[in-house]
């Protein structure tokens, strides 16, 4: 039987959302008592690579956050989320239009024990920018370095034909690997070895092992040992901090957040991140090759019962950027849930009533983003409704993630992929021009040269009040028209701690600072 919206909603109200829910004294606490070992729960695993240009996975992206330095941290914080900080570099201007500078902080130790100086700066960015690595869609474009002293780099860009100005918030995200490693890439899949306040030792099983780093510029952290266990499985990760197993966790569902909050030896932290959700269509697969029949799905999807289903962890938004990106608006014309639209386009893709559909399948994830099974009924059948005949599978991330992108032969699994993108910089094109710009597209696969050019005009703009422009009047009301993904909403991060742990810093795409922090 094809399940209707009303008869799922109505049957989710009476089983109950499926989450543990968990009353306050239910389970005997044990919390680790040694206040030099931290166990962190986390919700997703890291690829068989430790090579920072060789994917774009967010818990991996978090991992690697522990280790490696980069030229300057954004704390993105939504009141100031241009705010930019030294990190490995203590100074940078824009001596030209192609040319951006650096002065780098002197007496860094990689954690093998090379010092840090400007050839490790030209190596990374020369290498990890080179269009045949993985990761180089979150780079402008390939650029050249110029070392003009040991401690002073310039980013130059003229060869490659766009404004040095696209590194000013980037370099933010951009892991420093060594010179020596990235001479043998071999090195750099096999451990991580950077600057960071945490050392790689080694992984065993679903377990990673850190250690302090008693070089860290800014001081040898109080945590001397860091567990990282890959924990898929939500309410596992929650049971395993209240008896003691965790002192940490995180992507906590809804109901396991409020419940926590009742715990009187559990801190709750709750933040806006840089994440949006998204359905991707596969754009160069029939029949979602058709704009027509994108648009059609999109005003099926009611996304405000998505948002009560999701609760605390989303936030509204019609935009293809979350609210702490440079350039973030509100699209005026943002497509809403509309059947009789959806009708009248299907009918236009000849397609009346969705006759002559194929079976269309729907990939989601169980166990890392909050409610995506829930939901993800409920658009399945929300697109039933309207004549589509739509397929969910639910894979544990592990297996989803493997789902996700577009192979070789440039198709990907299925047609419409649940997925969220997460990048630790204001700056939008992490998110815009891998996602939207043809020569990348690594998930939907969309071929489209109108947002190619917008794209590269926004790039290319020599000045930020330019390019805010072009960004909120042309790129994104252009991506909300053409839709190769529906950006559901903005995510909440919702996490949970031991109270004992003190003084972390969660950033808003899920890296953990934990330079400062104690186990009291």
């Amino acid at each position: 039987m094809i399940s209707t919206r009303r008869t799922f909603l109505a049957g989710a109200t009476a089983l109950g959302a499926g989450s543990l829910l968990i009353g306050p004294g239910r389970i005997g606490r044990a919390l680790a008592q040694d206040a030099s070992t931290l166990i962190f729960a986390a919700a997703g695993t890291v690829t068989s690579s430790w090579d920072p240009s060789s994917h774009t996975i967010a818990p991996q992206i978090t991992a690697e956050a522990l280790v490696f330095g980069r030229l300057t941290k954004c704390l993105m914080k939504p009141e100031n989320p241009g705010e930019i900080l030294p990190d490995l570099a203590l100074e940078w201007k824009l001596i030209d239009k192609f040319t951006l500078e650096y002065k780098l902080r002197q007496g860094v130790k990689f954690h093998d024990g090379k010092d840090f100086k400007a050839e490790d700066v030209k190596a990374t960015y020369e290498y990890a920018s080179q269009p045949s690595r993985p990761a180089s869609a979150w780079y402008p474009g390939q650029v050249e370095v110029e070392i003009v002293d040991d401690y002073t780099v310039r980013l130059k860009t003229e060869k490659y034909g766009y404004p040095a100005l696209n590194f000013w918030y980037v370099s933010s995200f951009l892991p420093i690997l060594s010179a020596k490693d990235v001479a043998d890439p071999n090195v750099l899949k096999q451990r991580p070895n950077g600057t960071g306040a945490f050392r790689y030792q080694e992984t065993k099983g679903d377990q990673i092992v850190f250690k302090a780093n008693a070089d860290y510029y800014d001081g040898k952290p109080q945590i001397e040992t860091l567990l990282w266990n890959y924990v898929p499985d939500a309410n596992t990760r929650v049971l395993g901090l209240l008896n003691g197993q965790y002192h940490l966790t995180e992507r906590l569902e809804p109901e396991q957040f409020e419940s926590l909050k009742k715990e009187a030896n559990v801190t709750t932290d709750k933040g806006l991140s840089s994440e949006n959700k998204y359905l991707h269509f596969r754009c160069n697969k029939p029949p979602f090759d058709d704009v027509r029949v994108r648009l059609a799905a999109v005003h099926a999807i009611d996304r405000d019962q998505i948002l009560a289903i999701v609760g605390e962890a989303g936030q509204a938004s019609n935009c293809h950027i979350s609210p702490v990106k440079f350039g973030y608006t509100d699209v005026p014309d943002y497509p809403k849930f509309d059947p009789e639209m959806c009708q009248k386009l299907l009918a236009e893709a000849g397609f009346p009533n969705g006759q002559g559909l194929p079976e269309l399948e729907y990939i989601t994830s169980v166990g890392f983003y909050p409610k995506t099974r829930e939901y993800g009924e409920l658009v399945t059948a929300m697109l039933q409704e309207q004549g589509f005949n739509v397929k969910l599978t639910t894979l544990e991330p592990a297996a989803w993630e493997e789902q996700i992108y577009r192979r070789a032969d440039g198709q990907g699994p299925g047609h419409i992929i649940d997925v969220g993108w997460i990048t630790g910089s204001p700056e939008p094109d992490l998110v815009l021009r891998p996602n939207y710009y043809s020569k990348f597209a690594l998930i939907n696969g969309v071929n489209d040269p109108e947002i190619d050019a917008s794209l590269d005009k926004e790039r290319n703009a020599e000045s930020t009040e330019e390019r805010l422009k072009v960004l909120q009047e042309e790129t994104l009301p252009l991506l909300a028209a053409k839709v190769p993904s529906l950006s559901l909403y903005s995510s909440v991060f919702l996490r949970a701690m031991s109270n004992k742990l003190q003084g972390a810093y969660f950033y808003p795409n899920g890296p953990i600072d934990l330079s400062k922090a104690t186990l009291g």
